[in-house]
């Protein structure tokens, strides 16, 4: 477990603090013009990534991720790892399993991140993202886990979890959003949950993302200077930098009563995201035994004839404008 500091050195999470130093732009990344930078690098990202598929073996190697090693690139490894999952995917759905990954950490920890490079390349039908918002009226008087067992995987499909039930044991419990009694009771509860998931045949893996309040300090400050981030920065992400040392506690406190044999937590040290991606799909592809399976043959059908059959005109359909 992570020791909990306070006072003067209750900074930095899962590692010593280090001596802070002014932010400036470029250390943020803002160098270039707010319409651009963001966007455009995922951009590019994308088409490596895409390109760097059409270089892989076709779907013949080994079901399992090489040891990639910290020489390889970027965006090399990303697209192998991407590779896998679809081969993952596959096998999810012809077997019918039932995957259920939960993306805990605190603000800014790069989540979101992670479970973009999980999904872009997996069909939404098999692996979907589920981030739920603050639960309505009719949801708090249900039993506390409901809302989040609806959404849970069926046979053949992988359920992500952005955010999970754990808001109870964060954010919930330390802003005061729930009593006492109802934490105390999530506590006990949670590992009975997830005990009945696995046993129902849900292969369940626990992500937390932690991140050092200097990396955290550091993301903030480009969110709320970018507008293509801007959107990821709510009012409630910036109240809790004011209660770092009582989310430490919180988290601290639920390792302690959720960190189980069968349920176990693994933590991701998030303060490079690249590598936290990298890391947190390299576990998950290990954590689920898989075997390549060979995609169907497909023979496309000739194109069928038009027997006389005539368009109507195309000065008669409203034709989006050709701006580009």
């Amino acid at each position: 477990m992570d020791e909990v500091k306070t006072g003067a050195g209750a900074g930095a999470e899962d590692k010593p603090r280090r001596k802070r130093k002014a932010l400036k732009l470029k250390d943020l990344g803002l160098g270039v013009p707010a319409t651009g930078g963001e966007v455009l690098r995922d951009a590019k990202e994308v088409a490596a990534i895409e390109s760097h598929w059409r270089d892989l073996d076709g779907g013949k190697g080994g079901g399992k991720p090489a040891k990639g090693g910290k020489k390889l690139k970027y965006i090399d490894e990303l697209a192998r790892l991407q590779f896998e999952l679809i081969k993952l995917q596959e096998w999810v759905r012809v077997n019918g399993l039932k995957v259920c990954v939960l993306f805990e950490g605190r603000d800014a920890a790069g989540k979101g991140g992670v479970i973009k490079r999980i999904t872009e390349s997996l069909n939404p039908r098999v692996c979907r993202i589920v981030a739920l918002g603050t639960p309505t009226e009719k949801e708090r008087g249900q039993w506390y886990f409901q809302r989040y067992v609806a959404q849970l995987p069926a046979k053949g499909e992988i359920v992500l979890f952005d955010r999970s039930w754990y808001n109870r044991a964060g954010v919930e419990h330390v802003m005061g959003f729930c009593t006492d009694a109802e934490y105390e009771e999530f506590l006990r509860a949670c590992p009975l949950f997830e005990e009945m998931l696995v046993k129902s045949g849900i292969i369940l893996v626990k992500y937390w993302f932690s991140v050092s309040d200097e990396e955290q300090e550091k993301r903030f400050t480009e969110r709320m200077r970018n507008p293509i981030k801007r959107w990821k920065l709510s009012p409630m992400d910036l109240e809790s930098r004011k209660h770092w040392v009582e989310y430490s506690k919180a988290k601290d406190a639920m390792l302690e009563h959720t960190d189980r044999k069968l349920t176990p937590w693994y933590i991701v040290d998030a303060d490079d995201k690249k590598k936290a991606r990298l890391n947190c799909i390299n576990h998950l592809l290990q954590q689920i035994p898989y075997q390549d399976i060979a995609p169907v043959e497909l023979d496309l059908p000739p194109r069928q004839g038009d027997d006389g059959y005539k368009r109507p005109k195309k000065s008669k359909q409203n034709w989006v404008p050709e701006v580009y």
